[in-house]
């Protein structure tokens, strides 16, 4: 079972969404560095670096500091400053399969363990055996590509940490410029990546330290542990990440000043493959609209080697939701992780006068009294006299009255995209009003920290109650209250607002995103000297209703993929879907690459390998996906996929019987009706038929596959979609 708890530790090592984004993690900056892939390599040594610089020297005369960095664990490759004519002369010599200018990706909680167990618990008829309790996996390697870590957090200590595992092949690459920076028995394996802007700077090692914040978030998020843990008083308790006993090897390959580079992802995904790493996770990605092809694509490409190499990659889905195709990291062989919230709140409410209380967010250790003393006014209502009124409700910087302001709450929108809300706060303080009440339906789902000023952030909803409280009487009056930590709010999970959506822009034959886990308002650890405030799923939410997204539909494949991650269920799933690296080969063949180019990228294809007779882009939904999704969907013509299935439960269980949730005008037909299997490891298929008497679909349909023999039960979500419904970007 040492594989299956791999992947199940992999989902909780993804980075669960931050809200960092780099400033020059620019998708379209060129700061003369480009990549130049050569695919696999057939004997991994490392040592390519001479044959790198030869292949190099051959376009290129210049001297000094031209070969960055040499690719040759995992893959084969370089990243080198370049003008446009050598990479393209570089592009047409033997054994280069791609050369593209190296891209700047940008970065895309305690009781959320807890709480994904109570949903277990609540929703899921399985009992673990201690000997797989999650807690365990201390041979487990999970490698973070990040912005570094801070090493003296509490979260990583070593405290009853056994010896480090003899296969660990990796370093603790302090730097140059930190030697204060140490390992132990948690954090195994450190390295950091920069390429400096300047063509003549003297190349030194960087430090891995994390100067940033979020490496050390997601770290924690992962494999963290620490009791007694809070943000100053909130949601006290012991916090630990999804494998607390995991071990840590962190490369960081992002930074403030020059973003997440591909060249320092390449180089760190090589790495990762030669130390040893079993998951790696990355919460870095391009912007939702940026089509990075699979061979221009450093995280693809690294994640297909690393793959290749028997780890598991997993990926965040990105934070351009919740608009439709917005999805990134959607190679077949990444496993995307959407994002959703948990059932904590982190709730600052108002009191109106009558002690009528509006329950806000945010969190800010207010020091406003208790009662409602304090006169409230709208901002639209203290606007100057030549001030625009769109911006005077959004208090707008220089548009409101001070006069009217100070000594009041204020009551401020925010639609049109100004200014922040903490923007909004400076300006009402500046005025002398003593608090803001913001209203936003997204930001009030995720927690804004505002210190000690006394702001909250409210629904649309809610300002409706505050307005018409306003209108009826002189004298309004309100009060923020500090924060405080609710546990068990309903409904939860919900997809968050900001988490990308599906379908995948490459191709609506793969299901994008794969699984959701929590992302909102996790608490974790930070960096120090920080005086800033700073594959089975779960279908139901706790209500014991279908999860829904932010706007309170109810969440479909494209939002959350299989369903919401549990904690115990995926340790002894039963069945399982095994994609291996033939159907990856095959999906290249179908996504439009030739023979040739394949085995340049995968070296240990065999030379008999050819692509399917037929391969088109309809095909990709033919390959062993857990999930199934049919494009193009003609209605009376019909559609079929066959799946395999391998018995990991041991032998004489019980007969599986299929059960089908289609949507009403399609219909599904599986045959075999019933599975048994008879020893562990073996494997059978069915085959799914899809077909309507609809002549063509209005709307893409969902629905689920469903294998149970009483015991345990696998699901597989679907989508169909239209002819109407094509791919929005083809390679």
């Amino acid at each position: 079972m040492k594989g299956l708890t791999i992947v199940f530790f992999s989902v909780f090592c993804v980075l669960l969404f931050s809200f960092f984004v780099v400033t020059r993690a620019d998708q379209t900056k060129n700061n003369g560095v480009y990549i130049v892939y050569m695919g696999a390599v057939a004997s991994p040594s490392g040592s390519l670096r001479h044959e790198h610089a030869q292949l190099l020297a051959s376009v290129s005369k210049r001297k000094q500091n031209a070969l960055l960095y040499s690719y040759g664990h995992g893959f084969s490759g370089f990243a080198a400053r370049l003008s446009s004519e050598e990479a393209h002369a570089l592009s047409k010599k033997a054994g280069v399969v791609s050369v593209f200018p190296d891209p700047v990706l940008q970065l895309h909680t305690t009781r959320s363990w807890d709480f994904l167990k109570y949903q277990d618990d609540l929703l899921i008829d399985f009992n673990p055996t201690d000997s797989e309790s999650p807690s365990q996996g201390s041979d487990t390697v999970i490698g973070i590509l990040d912005t570094g870590i801070w090493p003296e957090s509490e979260s990583f200590n070593d405290k009853d940490m056994g010896p480090i595992p003899t296969r660990w092949n990796g370093t603790c690459a302090v730097g140059d410029d930190d030697k204060s920076f140490k390992c132990n028995k948690k954090i195994i394996g450190a390295r950091a990546y920069e390429i400096e802007d300047d063509p003549g700077a003297a190349f030194h090692t960087k430090a891995p330290r994390d100067t940033y914040g979020h490496g050390t978030h997601v770290a924690s998020t992962a494999a963290g542990r620490v009791v007694n843990a809070s943000y100053y008083g909130l949601a006290a308790g012991s916090a630990k990440g999804g494998s607390p006993a995991s071990r840590i090897a962190v490369y960081r390959v992002c930074s403030p000043d020059y973003g997440c580079t591909g060249s320092n992802i390449l180089a760190a995904f090589d790495d990762a493959i030669a130390d040893g790493v079993d998951v790696l996770s990355l919460s870095i990605g391009a912007r939702a609209g940026v089509y990075l092809d699979f061979t221009n694509d450093p995280i693809a490409l690294g994640a297909f080697h690393a793959v290749q190499h028997g780890i598991t990659v997993v990926c965040s889905a990105g934070n351009d939701g919740p608009t439709s195709a917005s999805v990134v990291n959607v190679a077949p062989w990444i496993l995307t992780v959407a994002a959703s919230t948990i059932d904590r709140v982190f709730e600052s409410d108002i009191v109106l006068g009558g002690n009528k209380v509006i329950k806000g967010g945010g969190i800010n250790f207010s020091d406003l009294k208790k009662s409602p003393v304090y006169p409230l006014i709208y901002a639209k209502s203290a606007k100057k006299m030549d001030a625009d009124e769109t911006e005077a409700r959004n208090c707008g910087a220089t548009t409101l009255n001070e006069t009217l302001v100070k000594g009041k709450i204020v009551l401020c929108d925010n639609d049109n995209g100004m200014n922040s809300i903490e923007g909004k706060m400076d300006q009402v303080q500046t005025l002398g009003g003593v608090g803001a009440i913001v209203v936003d339906d997204e930001s009030s789902v995720v927690v804004t920290t505002f210190g000690v000023s006394p702001v909250t952030v409210i629904s649309s909803k809610d300002k409706e109650q505050i307005i018409s409280y306003i209108n009826s009487t002189r004298d309004p009056v309100a009060t923020i209250l500090p924060t405080v930590s609710v546990t068990e709010y309903k409904p939860a999970p919900v997809i968050a607002y900001f988490s990308a959506r599906g379908p995948s822009f490459m191709t609506r034959n793969i299901i994008k995103p794969d699984i959701a886990a929590p992302g909102v308002n996790i608490l974790a650890a930070w960096m120090g000297n920080d005086t800033t405030a700073a594959p089975k799923a779960i279908q139901l939410n706790n209500l014991k209703a279908p999860i829904t997204t932010d706007s309170g539909s109810i969440a479909t494949p494209y939002d959350i993929g299989a369903g919401e991650i549990g904690t115990t269920a995926p340790l002894q799933p039963g069945l399982i879907y095994e994609t291996t690296e033939v159907d990856y080969l095959n999906f290249l063949c179908y996504y439009g690459y030739n023979v040739s180019k394949i085995k340049s990228i995968a070296k240990s294809v065999p030379e008999d390998f050819t692509c399917p007779k037929e391969s088109s882009m309809d095909l990709i939904s033919t390959i062993n996906h857990p999930s199934i999704a049919i494009s193009s969907f003609k209605g009376k013509e019909g559609r079929t996929v066959s799946r395999t299935l391998t018995n990991v439960a041991g032998a004489n269980e019980k007969i599986y019987a299929v059960t089908v949730d289609a949507p009403q005008g399609l219909n599904v037909k599986v045959i075999p009706d019933k599975l048994q299997f008879t020893k562990s490891g073996q494997q059978l298929s069915y085959q799914v038929t899809f077909s309507s008497i609809l002549s063509s679909l209005k709307e893409d349909l969902f629905g689920s596959i469903t294998w149970s023999n009483g015991k345990y039960k696998v699901r597989s979500p679907f989508a169909v979609s239209s002819e109407n419904s094509r791919t929005v970007v083809t390679h």
